[in-house]
């Protein structure tokens, strides 16, 4: 495969910051036609950098997925699953609640059942990472059997999108994560 040409790759680097500014404005549905004109480039150009809406948003989101996929490698050898596995999902849920459109881009992957061209790899990537913190924590018996990862992040997207709109949707949207976690993992 040849190098990227220089230019390209500063069209690259130029239309993901942007992206990351109207991300953060209008979440999900920021327009890529806005980004293409503030990065200066042609529409045309977002798209063949960024083939879909969904890509585009998994470049965006990519660093804070990766540092939560590696803390729940960092959790994945604590002796309390219980509290591993609540640890990173309040990470995901603050993080969620934070960056404007991630709640929506992982809401999607639970909907997008239609095969591999569906599969959202931010959802993908935390499920992969997180799924060990949950089978160590069903099989100590503190996590309620048949609860899945991907039950876990839509349960976080469905608090987020639910409490974007609260007066500290952050808070709020923690405290909702408790009352589910007490559901879903009574303490012993």
């Amino acid at each position: 495969m040849a190098a990227q040409r220089a230019d390209a790759r500063r069209n690259h680097a130029r239309i993901l910051a942007v992206a990351r500014v109207e991300v953060a404005a209008h979440g999900a549905e920021a327009s890529l036609e806005q980004i293409a004109r503030t990065a200066g480039v042609g529409s045309a150009t977002v798209r063949r950098h960024f083939p879909s809406r969904r890509a585009l948003l998994e470049a965006v989101f990519h660093d804070r997925i990766e540092t939560l996929c590696a803390q729940a490698g960092d959790l994945a050898g604590a002796a309390d699953t219980r509290t591993a596995l609540v640890t990173w999902l309040g990470a995901l849920t603050e993080y969620a609640a934070s960056a404007q459109g991630l709640a929506t881009a992982l809401a999607e992957a639970g909907v997008a059942d239609a095969g591999p061209a569906h599969v959202n790899a931010c959802s993908a990537k935390l499920s992969e990472a997180a799924d060990p913190l949950l089978r160590r924590a069903v099989h100590a018996g503190s996590v309620t059997p048949g609860v899945t990862i991907a039950d876990l992040v839509a349960l976080v997207a469905g608090i987020v999108l639910v409490t974007q709109d609260s007066a500290d949707p952050a808070a709020e949207a923690d405290r909702l994560l408790g009352l589910a976690v007490a559901g879903i993992s009574p303490r012993q």
